[in-house]
């Protein structure tokens, strides 16, 4: 079976902002849904892996664009696995439109896979004999041009803004969605950045659960053109009065 998976879609119209482009958390979705159809027809699907109490956790991902796709066009995006490590897998995508071949950027993601029942990570490797490296395609076979995931730096303080999490933000495995933070950020800020300028890069990592009516603080900060943003649960409580960091995400406008 060919290592690489291709995913199509259609911009539709209610799947833009006001500027007419693709929201980042739509793409998010369809980054996933092609991350999850590879997976599934080489038969590492959340739904086979349910079967023996596993499921796929995202650990990490960046995107990063020269361009959004816009209402109406064509979207194809390629998905392949550059590595497997005991814990971790790395899993990257290609996004180009459909009709012209043009880029319009790519992405990196790192993956975990629980036990639903412990939470306690798995050992990939020694799941299935191995299996799952047959499906590798190494950085020299197939290239992602763009930087991996870096530190981001936590934050001390900077401007705050607390978020209730709802029914609409909690995913199949009930904890709050990963593509629901990255909304939720890019609501912080005004539309006038949103019109002024595009997002280049976006960094998030996922340091641990957040469930339905948790309170989510943001902490957002400025740095040399970038945002750095924290959310925290469980701040000010006795247990952890500065908060139990959830996330961890950065953002390069242009």
């Amino acid at each position: 079976m060919d290592k690489i998976e291709t995913y199509h879609f259609a911009v539709e119209p209610f799947h833009v902002d006001f500027t007419g482009h693709l929201f980042l958390g739509v793409l998010g979705n369809h980054l996933l849904n092609a991350a999850g159809r590879h997976s599934h027809n080489r038969g590492w699907g959340i739904d086979q892996l349910n079967e023996n109490h596993y499921t796929w956790v995202l650990s990490r991902l960046s995107i990063e664009l020269t361009e959004m796709p816009a209402q109406y066009e064509h979207v194809e995006v390629e998905t392949w696995v550059e590595s497997v490590m005991k814990l971790f897998t790395e899993r990257n995508f290609l996004i180009r439109n459909a009709d012209d071949g043009r880029i319009y950027g790519y992405a990196r993601s790192i993956w975990a896979m629980i036990d639903v029942e412990t939470r306690h990570p798995a050992d990939l490797i020694a799941l299935h004999d191995g299996d799952i490296l047959r499906y590798v395609l190494t950085a020299e076979e197939k290239p992602c041009p763009i930087a991996k995931f870096g530190r981001i730096k936590p934050l001390l303080g900077g401007d705050t803004v607390v978020v209730a999490t709802h029914y609409s933000d909690v995913d199949i495995n009930g904890h709050i969605n990963s593509i629901k933070y990255i909304e939720h950020i890019l609501d912080l800020f005004p539309r006038e950045q949103h019109e002024q300028h595009r997002i280049r890069r976006f960094d998030i990592a996922y340091k641990t659960e957040s469930y339905l009516g948790d309170d989510l603080a943001f902490f957002c900060e400025e740095t040399a053109g970038e945002h750095h943003i924290e959310i925290r649960k469980h701040v000010g409580s006795s247990e952890k009065p500065a908060g139990e960091v959830v996330v961890q995400a950065k953002l390069v406008w242009e």
